[in-house]
């Protein structure tokens, strides 16, 4: 039995086959840990949902910032983008079962073995991770529930950047979710910066620092693995990996197998 973890899919579904059958993937012993964002700009984000759901309990997803917005465009709250292939989904037969699954998946995973937890874009460096376990717990319980809908409806918008006790419930929700799907960059008082895309090493990123680089983050006792920040193109230290390298831009699909830390990877034609 293997333990894999596989960075963003966005739809990429043929590459993601490849991948497993790189590995030799065995859907009845092997289990695939995903950091999210299984929807959008790739060619297949129908079959995509319907074959990580197929897996059971062998395939393991957190919520990524494209799946939210999905969640919300098949409510009502948001208009279907062309660039991002949804419709098929919206369309399909199976699509309340679908959106019911994926809106039960959660925004923070722990393996119960091994000293890792995923999450789709990160932890941010105001939590410890049993600030970050509240959180999440919080958000996964109202969008698991029957108000839903007013989850979704107001989680749009860049602030607050900052954690605070003091937030409204409102508040402290849509931080949660942009902390986990949305992050990239924060300002060195630990502020969430929601505009920059840009690779850290850019000239034009001014002061701003990777989250997992902030001066005073508190300490996470297990390893971040986390997706969103194709520009990154991969990333690794002692307390995080960063698995997201671009499959939808054309560059590659990547794959760790956590038990010996051996990376694969298949090339990716352009799809957004």
């Amino acid at each position: 039995m293997a333990t894999y973890l596989v960075g963003d899919l966005q739809g990429c579904l043929d590459d993601l086959h490849a991948l497993l059958a790189q590995v030799n993937f065995n859907s009845l012993n092997d289990h695939l840990w995903l950091t999210g964002d299984l929807v959008a700009r790739g060619p297949k984000s129908l079959e995509t949902l319907r074959f990580i759901q197929s897996l059971g309990d062998h395939a393991h997803t957190v919520l990524g910032n494209h799946d939210l917005h999905l969640l919300a465009t098949a409510a009502g709250f948001a208009k279907p983008k062309e660039k991002d292939h949804i419709q098929p989904i919206l369309d399909a037969a199976d699509r309340d079962q679908l959106l019911n699954w994926l809106r039960h998946q959660p925004l923070l995973l722990e393996h119960p073995s091994f000293p890792f937890v995923i999450t789709h874009a990160g932890i941010p460096p105001q939590w410890d991770l049993d600030t970050a376990r509240k959180a999440a717990r919080n958000v996964e319980s109202i969008l698991q529930s029957d108000d839903y809908l007013n989850l979704l409806k107001n989680m749009y918008g860049n602030g607050p950047d900052q954690w605070s006790p003091d937030l409204s419930s409102v508040e402290k929700l849509r931080f949660t979710i942009n902390a986990f799907t949305r992050m990239r960059f924060c300002f060195p008082d630990g502020r969430l910066d929601m505009q920059s895309k840009l690779p850290p090493h850019d000239p034009n990123i001014s002061e701003l620092i990777p989250w997992f680089n902030v001066s005073d983050r508190k300490h996470i006792e297990k390893k971040i693995i986390f997706g969103h920040w194709a520009a990154l193109m991969g990333y690794e230290d002692n307390n995080v990996v960063g698995l997201d390298t671009g499959c939808v831009w054309g560059e590659s699909l990547t794959l760790l197998r956590w038990e010996d830390g051996q990376y694969f990877a298949t090339e990716c034609p352009i799809y957004a």
